[in-house]
């Protein structure tokens, strides 16, 4: 059994830890407002422009002088995987999630007789998954994840080096993983396919309407020159602020539950101290009746 001394030096650490958990808690709750506000703003836009892309994808995939990047190479033999997490930790299972979702993509994928490639960005996926899948990483993006707040240009680094890779030929589908934000304490796995443009998921009514018609000014070659490669930066963007107000909102929610659990164990630490400094009192005084009886 610990002594007195070992106890209250036990409550004072976790006093201690309690205060650091508290206010991280405070401190990513102020961060996930800002983080959350931004991605929702950046949400109409992306989908948006998603939404007609894949229209457009939809009518002109099949032509012999479509985009490559709208309709793709022809194959799906080599898959680049974009896996955005976080460079910290202690948010919960913000990284774990990501993390176990590529697995089974990738173990699936290899299955299949695919080959399989990773571009890292965040420390975390970098540190979690090169053990298991070191000789399939091909990039990893570093100072992106960690930073206060994510700017368009960050998702434009990340756009060109993929479209520097499809240029060479070196893979056919780019998909990117990341968690969407839900709620502060609820984040969705993402697998966004980025690269060819996935054709639009539609109702009945919107199928039997037809899709949009679009007339192009100055050309449609000029304007999808520039559309694409944009409208993969934005893709991008809209990810990684997903990303931001997940974790977050992950981290907000573990320090919360860290701090609960430490108050529960202060309480369980202070009531054993109590009982056993009750118990060397009573001990002590049987001590001194027993000697006075004695004398």
């Amino acid at each position: 059994m610990a002594s007195l001394k070992e106890l209250r030096n036990r409550i004072d650490s976790v006093k201690q830890t309690r205060k650091i958990t508290s206010a991280m808690k405070l401190v990513a709750a102020s961060k996930l407002k800002r983080a959350q506000e931004q991605a929702e703003a950046s949400r109409p836009f992306a989908d948006r422009m998603s939404a007609m892309l894949a229209n457009l994808a939809a009518g002109v995939r099949d032509l012999p002088d479509a985009p490559r990047l709208l309709g793709g190479t022809g194959s799906d033999e080599t898959h680049l995987i974009v896996v955005a997490t976080a460079d910290r930790g202690l948010c919960g299972g913000f990284n774990s999630s990501i993390v176990r979702g590529v697995r089974r993509r990738v173990t699936a994928l290899q299955a299949e007789g695919k080959q399989v490639k990773l571009m890292l960005v965040g420390r975390k996926g970098r540190d979690m998954l090169r053990r298991e899948f070191g000789d399939i990483i091909v990039e990893y993006v570093d100072g992106i994840a960690g930073k206060r707040r994510v700017d368009f240009g960050d998702a434009q680094l990340i756009a060109d080096k993929i479209l520097e890779r499809f240029d060479a030929g070196e893979f056919d589908v780019c998909t990117l993983v990341f968690n969407k934000f839900k709620s502060a304490i609820t984040q969705v796995l993402t697998f966004k396919q980025l690269i060819p443009v996935e054709p639009p998921v539609r109702d009945e009514e919107a199928a039997a309407e037809g899709g949009a018609l679009y007339e192009f000014e100055p050309s449609e070659e000029r304007i999808l020159d520039e559309l694409l490669p944009r409208n993969l930066a934005i893709q991008i963007f809209g990810a990684l602020l997903e990303n931001s107000a997940s974790e977050q909102g992950a981290r907000m929610a573990a320090m919360d539950s860290a701090t609960r659990n430490a108050g529960d164990m202060i309480h369980r630490l202070t009531l054993s101290y109590n009982r056993q400094r009750q118990a060397q009192i009573t001990k002590e005084l049987i001590e001194i009746i027993s000697g006075a009886e004695a004398v």
